[in-house]
């Protein structure tokens, strides 16, 4: 019966999407490279960075503020490839992945998306100075982004595979709802295959392993509030070597929970943890079943295109 109801929610979803595929693509503004340097302060305004993305926090002369991605592209990706992206980026339309707003070409391509007045769910978990995020709101963003991104892989055409998911790269607006705000058609990983178009099922299926890797990652820093990237404690290795009992699970818990959690719920979504971050080597889940596993779960009805 589940399996069934798992298809039919699948088949509803993809009819939602056909009906609204076709409709307008959103008005996507042309920047100059002088207006992007002097929006984020001569790029001052660093919102995350890696080895092979950067985002600023910008604020235009209309007053306008926007999260601004530079797009390090790949020495073989021309123009024409880089306004496609912006055209498809452009039709995205889900509540937690970021709106594109505008773009910047030439020498430097940058993509202009809306702004999230809360800033980046990095800062809530490790800022002493931010508001703590209560557990219902942990809750919403894990499915929330785990519904971002069967959007992006199932409900998208083309499907958008390169996902970045991590607390530096998910944004809040100002009610706390959780954006992606790192997708993309190309890959700018260099580890990382190429999109649909050169790429085998088993390339795409490693994508979506490494995504759902990311979304295990999340959801233990979630519960946590610590990331294993700031060389503290081996969360996945404590996932995945834990029995999941109530003293270990308490001994691990973000202190700014305090005891305002449902153990139950708790179980339910480190369970969820464990099998994504497993998946890296097998895989036994996918986003879906994902997304409905949580849903069920804890009684968070999110993830219909819209």
């Amino acid at each position: 019966m589940e399996a069934l109801i798992f298809k039919i929610r699948l088949l509803i979803l993809a009819l939602v999407h056909f009906r609204s595929h076709s409709g307008p693509i959103s008005l996507v503004k042309h920047f100059s490279y002088k207006d992007i340097k002097k929006a984020t302060d001569c790029f001052r305004r660093v919102v995350y960075i890696s080895s092979k993305r950067v985002a600023y926090r910008a604020k235009f002369r209309n007053g306008r503020a926007a999260i601004v991605k530079e797009v390090r592209a790949a020495e073989d990706q021309d123009d024409t490839a880089f306004y496609r992206e912006v055209q498809i980026l452009g039709r995205l339309h889900h509540r937690h992945v970021a709106a594109l707003n505008g773009f910047s070409s030439g020498p430097k391509r940058f993509l202009v998306f809306e702004d999230m007045e809360k800033g980046s769910l990095k800062e809530h978990l490790s800022d002493p100075l931010k508001t703590p995020l209560n557990w219902r709101i942990r809750l919403q963003i894990a499915v929330g982004i785990a519904a971002a991104v069967e959007y992006l892989h199932f409900f998208c055409d083309p499907p958008m595979y390169h996902v970045s998911i991590s607390s530096s790269t998910i944004m809040l607006d100002e009610n706390f709802t959780a954006k992606l705000c790192d997708v993309s058609l190309l890959s700018s990983e260099s580890n990382i295959p190429p999109p649909k178009s050169k790429c085998s099922k088993e390339c795409r299926d490693e994508i979506c392993k490494h995504t759902i890797y990311q979304l295990g990652l999340l959801i233990l820093e979630l519960v946590t509030g610590q990331s294993s990237e700031d060389g503290g404690v081996d969360l996945v290795q404590w996932v995945q070597d834990s029995r999941l009992r109530r003293r270990s699970i308490h001994q691990m818990i973000d202190p700014d929970l305090g005891d305002s959690y449902d153990f139950r719920e708790l179980k339910a979504l480190l369970a969820v943890a464990k099998m994504c971050v497993q998946s890296i080597h097998k895989p036994t889940i996918k986003t879906p079943q994902i997304l409905w596993f949580l849903q069920k779960k804890l009684g968070i009805s999110q993830g219909v295109p819209q």
